[in-house]
């Protein structure tokens, strides 16, 4: 099962190939070995789990004509080259065009071993990105707008799809950062609403003298500077969706006059008496809680009732770190192409990281995160030391989870490979077996949960 990725050896010379041979046979990787690069030339094909180790001088085909076909079938295939000393100046140009590495001859077992090992793992974390890619890229509908495989994003997503084609307001409450405009525009996008206008409008970022124009519009001369008449955030989502973003910064005396609006489904312009019908559903969105600023006199209680039809909770990202990996690969590749740049791969080093990132950022962090990364900007850790800190919980809670989630992402990386999945992680298969029994993980595609 999975990508086990093999070595394919190419040397002219029979004694040479058979130590080669022996030493990456020895390291445990599956190895293939040729006397010519022409009886190689077939391992060569895009997305192949191979890598290449060749002499550089042999006849016919020579090291670097072998170099640039197998790079002319897949560009991301490691090649290390063998090379005397008088070839080394050669084999170092040919770094430059594209081959992984170069290894001096005479050499010891252990030497090219290691190298191999290197070329090893790059290949393998190359294929299983793209596998990655490749199901972002298949992905439609729903799991594709919102993204997530952890039980909680789930919920969400039946949430949106049992509410999308409804027209009862929907409040949306979690963490800055957290995606509850996507939300909003969910609801929209797989509704019967969806051929309409969706309205966004931040209560937090107006000031108050110019919500109410904002909000419902103004005819012309309604005050000064009013030269031609407005239409409002309102009356332009007739028939579509207005989304209210931080609606627990909205001044009190507007939530009194959009209550008038929900209660009977008319507005009034600025500068004019005259009703006009309106038809939009209501989404809104807050990181406070509503229910405690009634209490506390500084959100309208009746408001609140009309907003609070139907809610969708957004957990904070260090809730569901499972969909850590899978946020930060569509992440990159949304900045690769953004930015006209070359999507990075990342490491599995780099996905523990990931994962122990407290992320006070939520999603938007993360985007940011992302950013970083493909720009090259990211430094030696791609997060700060201070954001790592384990979910709330006993310290052996702590430790569990911690543990679940790497070992569930390994297994879903390696497509279920144990063997794949525990050079990976640097464990022992024998250790990750007792942990996949302990945490209910199949070896199939670790879609299994902890209980």
């Amino acid at each position: 099962m999975g990508n086990e990725i093999s070595v394919v050896v190419v040397e002219d010379d029979e004694n040479v190939r058979l130590g080669v041979e022996q030493a990456i046979a020895l390291a445990g990787f599956p190895v293939r070995a040729y006397a010519s690069a022409a009886s190689a030339l077939a391992e060569a094909a895009p997305g192949a789990p191979v890598v290449f180790v060749s002499d550089v001088r042999m006849p016919e085909i020579d090291g670097l004509q072998l170099l640039a076909r197998v790079l002319a079938a897949d560009p991301q295939i490691p090649v290390v080259l063998i090379s005397g000393h008088a070839d080394i100046s050669t084999a170092v140009g040919a770094m430059h065009v594209g081959a992984y590495d170069f290894i001096e001859k005479p050499f010891s077992s252990e030497h090219i071993a290691s190298r191999v090992a290197r070329a090893v793992e790059k290949r393998r974390l190359t294929l299983e990105v793209q596998g990655l890619r490749d199901a972002l890229n298949n992905w439609r509908g729903i799991e594709a707008a919102v993204l997530g495989k952890s039980p909680a994003m789930a919920e969400v997503r039946k949430k949106i799809l049992r509410l999308a084609d409804t027209s009862v307001s929907v409040l949306i409450t979690g963490e800055t950062g957290t995606g509850k405009e996507l939300i909003a525009r969910g609801l929209h996008e797989f509704g019967n609403r969806r051929d309409h206008h969706f309205v966004a409008l931040n209560c937090g970022g107006l000031p108050e003298p110019l919500f109410e124009s904002e909000l419902f519009g103004h005819e012309s001369g309604a005050f000064t500077g009013a030269v031609k008449s407005r239409v409002g955030k309102v009356e332009w989502a007739h028939r579509g969706t207005l989304f209210l973003d931080e609606i627990e910064t909205m001044p009190v005396p507007l939530q009194i006059k959009l209550l008038r609006v929900l209660q009977e489904r008319q507005i009034e312009r600025l500068g004019t008496n005259e009703p006009i019908s309106v038809d939009c559903r209501i989404v809104a969105a807050s990181k406070a809680d509503l229910g405690e600023l009634a209490k506390d006199g500084r959100f309208r209680a009746d408001l609140l009732y009309r907003l609070n039809v139907a809610q969708i909770e957004l957990p904070p990202l260090r809730e569901r770190r499972e969909d850590v990996p899978l946020l930060f690969e569509h992440f990159v590749l949304s900045a690769a192409q953004r930015f006209g740049q070359t999507a990075p791969i990342v490491s599995a080093a780099q996905v523990s990281e990931l994962m122990a990132h407290q992320w006070p950022g939520n999603v938007r962090e993360l985007q940011n995160v992302a950013d970083r990364f493909v720009l090259g900007l990211a430094g030696d850790t791609l997060v700060p030391d201070e954001g790592r800190a384990a979910p709330a919980g006993t310290l052996a809670e702590q430790l569990a989870h911690f543990e679940f989630v790497l070992i569930e992402e390994m297994l879903r990386r390696h497509h279920g490979n144990v063997s794949d999945a525990s050079a990976a992680l640097g464990m022992p298969k024998k250790t990750l077996y007792h942990k996949m029994r302990q945490f209910k993980l199949a070896a199939g595609d670790g879609s299994a949960g902890m209980e």
